[in-house]
């Protein structure tokens, strides 16, 4: 149901209507209409880096060796 040209009460009223909370708590959160065509609608960007795992990367910083290896052998593979 489009609210354009609705007042913030009807909104408010609708939204405590459809997810069975009290209006009170709806007011509160503060639920305003906005313009879907609008370009940008991420009001606050989130600049915190991806929070993802590389899990080939993290298991190659775990890989140890079982057995310790002398020193000799690792420069002859380097």
């Amino acid at each position: 149901m489009p609210f354009r040209n609705h007042s913030q009460h009807e909104l408010d009223h609708a939204v405590a209507a459809v997810t069975g909370e009290d209006l009170g708590v709806i007011q509160s959160r503060g639920f305003s209409l906005v313009d879907p065509d609008a370009q940008d609608l991420d009001f606050e960007p989130d600049w915190r880096p991806p929070q993802l795992v590389d899990w080939d990367e993290l298991e190659l910083s775990r890989n140890c060796s079982i057995l310790p290896q002398p020193r000799s052998s690792l420069l002859r593979v380097a």
